[in-house]
């Protein structure tokens, strides 16, 4: 039988201290009732002898100390779950928003998730076709692979990340089901509308869950919303033998609220005012993604974050970049250009990329290819600094011809429409027609026998 406590013993902010508690424990689910009636829901953030702190997962205006009844769940926070969940939508807790009624659960699990042994984790093998050209030929997407990417405020990562749900694939011929999780943390209303109606009007919605915490919803639902994804997309592949996509944007706004919540809880600040363990709760996000040995599915993850000032050396895309395989960035230089997507490709890498591509995967010659568009276009940026100097027409005929592939690399290969769903022999052979710009002598990063081949 549960116990229910009168009264509380401090309000601060959205955390709740109540003292005299007994068998509380860290993460376990609290239900608040103000004045009788109103229900809320909290979760234990720390416990400490008899006193427990409570974060509450919506604003506490109408809380005082003397008119709530706190009554403890003795669990941790759960989700129920069936194939029912794929093509709705749901708040940040795993709620219900499409009015479709609640769902008809075949199970209910933790939403912190269980540690996977590192033994029963299976290497990221197959690509997953995303339609973007950038993307799929220099940073492949690997299954069960974590690929980060790097933005800026006012770059189209939203636009990005709609366009990879509406045509990411397991590759033509593919029979094996895929599905997506789209999780949003502290989006605008506007923004949570642009997704949904986009998927609507693109047919994807029926495989896509959608979980959206918005921006005037309680701080600390968006510390929630990433953990009930997840937990969404652990059941789809591993009991389920789905291929499922894990879309997390934007993470900055999490740690934010992370951060947020810490200063409410009077922790001692790390870099920027982050908590010291902000690399553990974002490790504990990122490596949900994987295989596991014996079982058909996989969860591969693409968490978006918005980097402050476009500083890469910032505590999120720094600490994001240790844990994860690799980065796409965007670059504002490239967006001014009106390049879309505007995908810088020289710190861009997936390195996972060269378990997943060549002859049983994508084609045999896409490695070779990826690796001399890479060196051509970092030569690229050697001629444009030199043209800064000493002007183009002083340039030699070689220098010159690496300033059109630059460009034309630019417009052709990373450019695309917004719609244009590219398969992967289109990008590879989109490449090979660039790199017939330059003299058939600079391709030195492709095997002589290929190159023949090919050119």
């Amino acid at each position: 039988m549960s116990i229910e406590y009168l009264g509380l013993s401090e309000i601060n902010g959205p955390l709740i201290v109540l003292e005299g508690v007994k068998d509380a424990f860290y993460e376990e689910m609290v239900e608040f009732v103000v004045e009788g009636k109103k229900h809320k829901k909290g979760r234990i953030v720390a416990v400490d002898k008899d006193k427990a702190v409570i974060q509450v997962f919506d604003n506490t205006d109408e809380m005082s100390l003397g008119n709530t009844h706190t009554r403890l769940s003795g669990h941790p926070m759960e989700i129920g779950l069936s194939l029912e969940i794929l093509g709705r939508t749901f708040n940040g807790l795993g709620e219900p928003l499409d009015g479709l009624g609640k769902i008809h659960p075949e199970t209910v699990r933790d939403v912190n998730g269980l540690p996977l042994n590192p033994c029963m984790r299976e290497y990221p093998r197959n690509f997953i076709q995303t339609g973007i050209s950038a993307i799929d030929g220099l940073a492949t997407l690997i299954r069960g692979q974590k690929l980060p990417i790097f933005s800026g405020n006012g770059l189209p990562h939203d636009q990005l990340a709609a366009q990879i749900v509406e045509q990411a694939s397991l590759g033509e011929g593919s029979d094996e089901a895929f599905g997506i999780i789209f999780a949003a943390m502290g989006v605008k209303y506007d923004v949570a509308e642009f997704f949904r109606r986009r998927f609507e009007e693109s047919g994807v919605s029926a495989h896509v869950t959608m979980f959206l915490n918005l921006s005037n919803d309680p701080v600390a639902e968006r510390l929630i919303t990433p953990r009930v994804a997840l937990t969404a997309a652990e059941y789809l592949a591993f009991e389920k033998g789905m291929h499922i996509l894990v879309i997390l944007t934007d993470m900055t706004s999490y740690a934010e609220a992370m951060r947020e919540i810490s200063s409410s809880k009077g922790e001692i600040p790390s870099r920027k005012g982050y908590p010291g363990y902000l690399y553990s709760e974002l490790a504990a996000l990122y490596e949900r993604a994987g295989i596991v040995q014996g079982r058909d599915g996989s969860v591969t993850q693409i968490p978006i974050l918005t980097m402050p000032n476009d500083d890469i050396t910032h505590p999120i895309p720094d600490l994001t970049g240790y844990i994860t395989e690799g980065q796409i960035v965007l670059e504002r230089s490239l967006h001014q250009k009106n390049v879309y997507p505007p995908i810088q490709a020289l710190p861009s890498l997936s390195r996972l990329m060269k378990d997943g591509i060549g002859a049983k995967y994508t084609r045999e010659d896409h490695q070779d290819l990826a690796n001399q568009l890479f060196s051509s276009y970092a030569r690229v940026e050697e001629a444009r600094g030199l043209a800064s100097v000493v002007g183009e027409d002083e340039l030699s005929d070689t220098d010159q011809k690496y300033l059109e592939f630059g460009v034309r690399f630019e417009q052709e290969f990373v450019a695309q429409g917004k719609n244009e769903n590219r398969t992967i022999e289109q990008t590879l052979d989109i490449g090979w027609e660039l790199l017939h710009i330059l003299p058939k002598g600079e391709l030195d990063r492709i095997d002589t026998k290929r190159l023949e081949e090919h050119w």
